[in-house]
């Protein structure tokens, strides 16, 4: 290996795998053993290599990275609990109290459709299956158009979470703001900037100022390297063309040869690909500079969480009035809501009621930033019909005029083809 691919030309005295004067050990040389060297330094057969990637001999999986312990870290305070995995943490009190609006507006409804605007979307409808003929949606009698209107109360509640860890980076020599320089703010002091986008999920990871500090890597012994985890350190590889038999059988002149592989030259073994022969690799969690930036993460995550009720009386799936749209009769948005108590349909009153109480206390490691709810009326036709002395229905909904018509009298298969 190139002693200009090691820090400052040459690997640092003392180093895991440095040969005293000589830099890297011998390509196939096994790195010695002492203090300081992973326990998975050391020599190996080539036999032992015949194994797949990332597995020891014996199928064992490889040694990963590892969190450094916890006794290492600083002790900050107010965090002395945090870990090196998210700790959820509860947010602080602050005024949940409800005050009932002093006015809202009053509820309006919607048009209805008549009969060509009908026609015209079961004609829509009609075009976007090819199976459905066009004759029953352009001759059938309409008998009755019956307009309903469907209810659709939406709550948005709009947390923020936080949770605290100890996380770490390769430390590239940047400024830093330990301990020592001032006490950390609390986990729920701390602002943050940009702040969110209101009733959209998000997620921020901050460091808390004040708890950095640069640690020696644990992961390479503070020496930029670790032991290639392809060949473990032996700089070669078992050969995949001969699978480490040297030669391979060919048949020829009506005989089975053994010929030389042409990859590894007969040796059954060729150079690693990975650590080009060296053994070794570059540290995965430093990334060769020797030294970690440890300090504690501050995880800030939004989540808006929605719930509905739907109030629809016909046969039309009340999933479909969530795809369309209608005419927002209400809206209100507040830190803390108080219930639908004003509309006509008292279904949603109850509704309201219900789900703004369960959202009361359904959150409790979550903050309650804003919340939001609406009702939204939309439009609903059963349609009527008479086609060939057979009666039937289908309907129309929201403003797009969607169609739903499960019964349409006209449809065949015979013409499909199957690409």
């Amino acid at each position: 290996m190139d002693p200009s691919q090691y820090p400052g030309g040459a690997p640092p005295a003392g180093a895991v795998g440095a040969v005293p004067g000589q830099g890297p050990p011998p390509q196939g040389q096994p790195y010695p053993q002492g203090p300081g060297a992973p326990a998975n330094y050391g020599a190996m057969n080539p036999s032992e290599t015949k194994g797949e990637a990332g597995k020891l001999p014996g199928g064992q999986a490889a040694p990963t990275p590892s969190a450094p312990s916890l006794n290492e870290m600083d002790n900050v305070g107010g965090y002395e609990n945090v870990g090196f995995s998210d700790n959820c943490l509860p947010p602080p009190s602050y005024d949940e109290s409800v005050q009932p609006p002093t006015e809202r507006p009053e509820i309006k409804g919607v048009d209805v459709v008549n009969e060509d605007q009908a026609r015209e979307a079961l004609m829509m409808y009609v075009a976007e299956h090819c199976c459905y003929g066009k004759g029953a949606a352009e001759t059938m009698k309409f008998t009755q158009l019956q307009p309903t209107n469907a209810f659709h109360y939406t709550l948005e509640t709009f947390c923020e979470s936080r949770s605290t860890a100890w996380a770490f980076e390769p430390f590239c020599g940047e400024s830093l703001t330990p301990p020592a320089n001032g006490p950390a703010p609390g986990p729920w002091d701390i602002t943050p900037s940009p702040g969110p986008t209101m009733f959209q999920d998000g997620k921020m990871d901050l460091e808390v100022p004040h708890t950095a500090s640069v640690k020696a890597c644990h992961n390479c012994c503070a020496s930029g390297w670790i032991q290639c985890n392809k060949c473990f350190g032996l700089g070669r590889e078992q050969c995949t063309f001969c699978n480490g038999r040297g030669c391979s059988r060919q048949y020829i002149d009506g005989d089975w040869v053994d010929r030389s592989c042409t990859s590894c030259n007969g040796r059954g073994m060729r150079t690693c690909h990975r650590c080009h022969g060296c053994g070794r690799i570059t540290c995965t969690l430093c990334d060769g500079k020797t030294r970690l930036k440890c300090y504690i993460k501050l995880t800030i995550l939004w989540v808006n969480h929605v719930n509905d009720h739907i109030v629809e009386r016909t046969e039309l799936p009340d999933h479909l009035i969530r795809e369309v749209t209608g005419h927002q009769a209400f809206q209100e948005t507040a830190p803390r809501v108080f219930p639908v108590n004003h509309f006509p349909d008292p279904e949603i009153n109850a509704a309201s009621k219900r789900i703004v109480g369960s959202h009361a206390g359904a959150f409790p490691t979550e903050r309650m930033l804003m919340q939001r709810h609406q009702v939204r009326i939309v439009p609903v036709t059963q349609a009527f019909f008479n086609w060939k002395e057979k009666d039937s229905d289908f309907f129309i909904y929201g403003f797009e005029n969607k169609v739903f018509a499960p019964k349409y009298p006209q449809t065949c298969c015979w013409g499909c083809t199957i690409l």
